[in-house]
């Protein structure tokens, strides 16, 4: 058996662990879980949003074909504009 030592702020250990206490678990238990989904998933076991929603939204018209063009920047500035 290991022992993993964390630093993290006094606030969100105290909000953590009344989380997982109403979920019947200690601290311990709920790290436990997280490392064994992590290395089931080969990944972090929730997804984790990189950019604000402007910019998913622009990442998902452009994966959609939904994109603007235009002849000039001056045009380009006019549309942010409006």
């Amino acid at each position: 058996m290991s022992t993993i030592t964390v630093r993290v702020d006094d606030e969100l250990k105290k909000e953590a662990a009344a989380l997982y206490k109403e979920l019947g678990m200690d601290m311990s238990t709920a790290i436990t879980v997280f490392l064994k989904q992590s290395v089931q998933t080969q990944s972090i076991p929730f997804p984790i949003q990189r950019y604000n929603k402007t910019t998913e939204r622009a990442f998902w018209e452009a994966e959609h074909g939904i994109t603007k063009s235009f002849d000039s920047v001056a045009e380009l500035f006019e549309d942010l504009d409006s």
